[in-house]
């Protein structure tokens, strides 16, 4: 087995020009890339226990989809026949009303209860037919964000006239939205009454759906038609058939070493231009596992962009509105609050965009007249440059934007959606190189387990929240990238020194993140920590003194990209008044505004951690880890308002824990090796509380407005090289001889995870 020690002793000097390869000796890491005996090896007992844990995922994920495909809907039976007006009323406390519910069909198995919030209450119902209980159930805190929560019920054997439905809510986190009507008592007293709607399974099962459900996906997709049902379906077959190919012949296949070295000299020495045969040769050396990762990422980020509608991804119309203003005049926006282009205005309404947003009972519009509305909006001659508005992302830096605009301008001579999809498809891409960092990290960290490095690689290009989000047009996507790539080349400084090429790599990311999206801030003070501590360790070259010189003018070079274009953003934003820095200066503006720090702390301990005992109680009845982190971080999709069933998110607890159990065990085991990284960990550390402390800040600067509505776990996306690592740790804790078998089934659980999320949005939309 190749040492931390040794691996990091091995010459450098033919990876210095991307930075994204491994030394070419014989006995480096790279050199057991795709297709070659890891370090470790495998006995005939472990290579059959890969292969029957493979077999057996796959069998159970092919069954899994059989059981739900054969299930039928949850369709609407009966309403209590109150009209649903939206906030009529609030309710700020925990309380408990009764009203009469009309009739309740038999057969019913849930009440949608048209209550809004950003993040709601326990919801408990009971109906009651006289004094006899009839049914009941209830849901979780921490739902939302949409204009009803639907509870599971017993299913109702008999139908029930005049029914009496009684709902209860725990202590709201934020004012809880009533929407149903009011009604006047004989005393002359107001009261609201919830709208209730009673659902069943309908008659026919999903399956039997499936070609309704395709037609209704092609309609407001570019290219329109069922074709893009059936092409997610083809990407999901190759995703699975790479991932498994890719688990096979990393985790089983004994191909010599010395046979991917010789290869990997011959391509360095074939004839080639000097930049551009050292730019090719870096890309040659890196791993095929690594390209395999990219390429599953990009394929589920693809398959994502055809099953979220238009529009129906957070922000996505204000992102797509900036995309289009700098696309078709050159200018940024120049107000959050101003109108958008006459085209997105006219499409999003054909759409029924807003109709839809926030209301899961809601489908895509499939009707022949909807259709024709649609098609005339899409071939009208209408103005694409707006007049300056972008909504929520008017604020942002450029960066993304611009070059989203080139795949828009591909596309200018087709509809809007053909534009839009065209930029979702350059997200995509982004989310392959974000598997790739990924799979280059895990790597660095964990140099002598090569079978761990696919596992950590594929479980991230699987993650939904990353295909989800990089499926949209959101400069999330690209905030991944950079991300991912800062941790990869942080983690290679750390091993190798940081040389002048290390440090420009990471002053350029470092400056592209912080002109991408404003959240990046977060993370920059841990990076500047590490090239500080980098400066005073040296680049590992030369004498002493030369290596203090060199490493400190790294640093300094580093430093000086990253923050000169941001300084030109920030003066380019001050001659044109607008307001600096989004959230981070709201964030100044209230602190120095009088707001106790201590406040501010507790909250972000509480938005994340259990609540702790002296501390103020912000989230009262609602475990914020579980209920919002843990169980959005499970799923959560559309426009936040297309969360997994509550059963998927209990059950998710159990190999959750059990990661979490043997991640621990084998941090504990190498605890030594861990001592002697404690820098290079407090860097990560800090990156990733200062990414944390910046969610929670403008979560609690907004808390009378949103709630924790903004807490989503896709805004920590870019913490996912950590998350990969802890996963690979996750597999080796199982030992020895059940590792791999245990990295497959973990990969398998991300691949399921991914499907029946795309599963789950289909049904909330079509």
């Amino acid at each position: 087995m190749i040492s931390s020690a040794n691996y990091r002793s091995l010459p450098a000097t033919t990876a210095e020009d991307l930075e994204v390869s491994a030394t070419t000796s014989p006995q480096s890491p790279a050199s057991k890339s795709s297709g070659a005996a890891h370090a470790e090896g495998l006995g005939p007992s472990q290579l059959t226990l890969v292969r029957l844990a493979l077999a057996v995922g796959l069998v159970a994920v092919a069954v899994a989809l059989g059981v739900v495909l054969s299930r039928s809907p949850l369709t609407v039976a009966g309403t209590n026949g109150v009209p649903a007006k939206i906030a009529v009323s609030f309710i700020r406390t925990a309380e408990r009303t009764c009203q009469a519910g009309g009739t309740l069909p038999q057969g019913t198995r849930a009440i949608r209860v048209s209550l809004s919030a950003n993040t709601g209450p326990k919801v408990a119902v009971k109906v009651y037919s006289g004094a006899t209980l009839v049914t009941e159930g209830e849901h979780e805190a921490g739902w939302g964000v949409d204009e009803t929560v639907t509870v599971p019920v017993t299913r109702v054997r008999r139908t029930i006239s005049e029914a009496i439905v009684c709902t209860s809510v725990g202590v709201p986190v934020e004012p809880l939205q009533i929407n149903g009507s009011t009604v006047r008592s004989s005393s002359g007293a107001v009261a609201a009454v919830l709208r209730l709607e009673y659902l069943r399974p309908g008659r026919r099962s999903w399956l039997s759906l499936a070609s309704a459900t395709a037609q209704a996906m092609g309609l407001d997709h570019a290219p329109n038609g069922a074709w893009g049902a059936y092409l997610v379906i083809a990407a999901l077959l190759a995703m699975a058939a790479l991932a498994s190919r890719l688990l096979l012949r990393e985790l089983t296949a004994r191909m010599p070493a010395r046979r991917e070295h010789e290869r990997t000299l011959t391509s360095h020495r074939r004839g080639a231009p000097k930049a551009l045969g050292a730019l090719l040769a870096a890309l040659r050396r890196v791993p095929r596992a690594g390209w395999t990762c990219a390429l599953v990422a990009s394929l589920s980020a693809v398959c994502w962009s055809l099953v979220s509608p238009p529009f129906q991804v957070p922000d996505e119309p204000s992102h797509f509105a900036y995309v289009q203003l700098l696309a078709e005049t050159g200018r940024l926006p120049n107000s959050g609050a101003g109108a958008v282009a006459q085209e997105e205005v006219v499409v999003t309404e054909a759409l029924h965009q807003h109709e839809i947003e926030w209301h899961p009972e809601v489908k895509v519009f499939t009707s022949p007249r909807a259709r024709g509305e649609l098609s005339r909006a899409l071939a009208a001659p209408l103005r694409r440059a707006g007049p300056g508005g972008a909504g929520a992302a008017a604020t942002e830096p450029p960066l993304y934007y611009a070059l989203a605009s080139i795949p828009y301008d591909l596309g200018s001579g087709g509809t809007l959606l053909d534009r839009l999809e065209l930029i979702r498809l350059l997200s995509a891409l982004m989310a392959g190189l974000t598997a790739l960092f990924v799979f280059l990290f895990v790597r660095e960290l964990l140099p002598g387990a090569a079978w761990a490095w696919t596992v950590g690689g594929l479980a991230a290009a699987l993650t939904p929240l990353l295909g989800f989000t990089s499926g949209a047009v959101t400069p999330e996507a690209m905030i991944y990238t950079i991300s991912a790539a800062i941790f990869f080349c942080l983690a290679r400084a750390f091993r190798r020194g940081l040389t002048r090429k290390r440090a420009l790599a990471l002053g350029t990311l470092v400056a592209v993140g912080l002109l991408t999206k404003l959240t990046f801030i977060g993370l920059t003070p841990g990076v500047i920590l590490g090239l500080v501590i980098l400066g005073f360790r040296g680049n590992r070259a030369g004498s002493a003194a030369n290596r203090s010189r060199h490493a400190f003018g790294s640093m300094a070079l580093a430093l000086a990209i990253a923050l000169a274009p941001v300084c030109v953003y920030i003066a380019h934003e001050l001659l044109e008044h607008r307001q600096l820095l989004g959230v981070v200066s709201r964030t100044a503006a209230r602190t120095s505004g009088g707001e106790p720090l201590k406040v501010d702390l507790t909250y972000l301990w509480e938005f994340y951690l259990p609540h702790l005992p002296g501390m103020g109680n912000y989230f009262p009845d609602l475990s914020s880890f579980r209920q919002l982190w843990f169980n959005r971080a499970v799923g959560l999709y559309g426009w936040l308002d297309t969360p997994m069933p509550m059963w998927v998110n209990r059950l998710a607890l159990i190999p959750a824990g059990l990661m979490a159990g043997l991640a621990l065990s084998t941090l504990i085991a190498r605890r030594g090796a861990l001592r002697a990284r404690l820098p290079e960990i407090l860097v990560y550390v800090v990156i990733s509380i200062g990414l944390m402390a910046l969610i929670g800040q403008a979560f609690y600067l907004n808390r009378t407005v949103e709630g924790t509505g903004w807490a989503q776990p896709r805004y920590l996306v870019p913490l996912l090289p950590l998350a990969a690592v802890l996963i690979a740790a996750a597999a080796r804790g199982a030992g020895r001889r059940f590792g791999p078998a245990v990295g497959v089934l973990i990969v398998i659980l991300f691949f399921a995870q991914n499907i029946f999320g795309q599963l789950q949005t289909i049904a909330r939309f079509y």
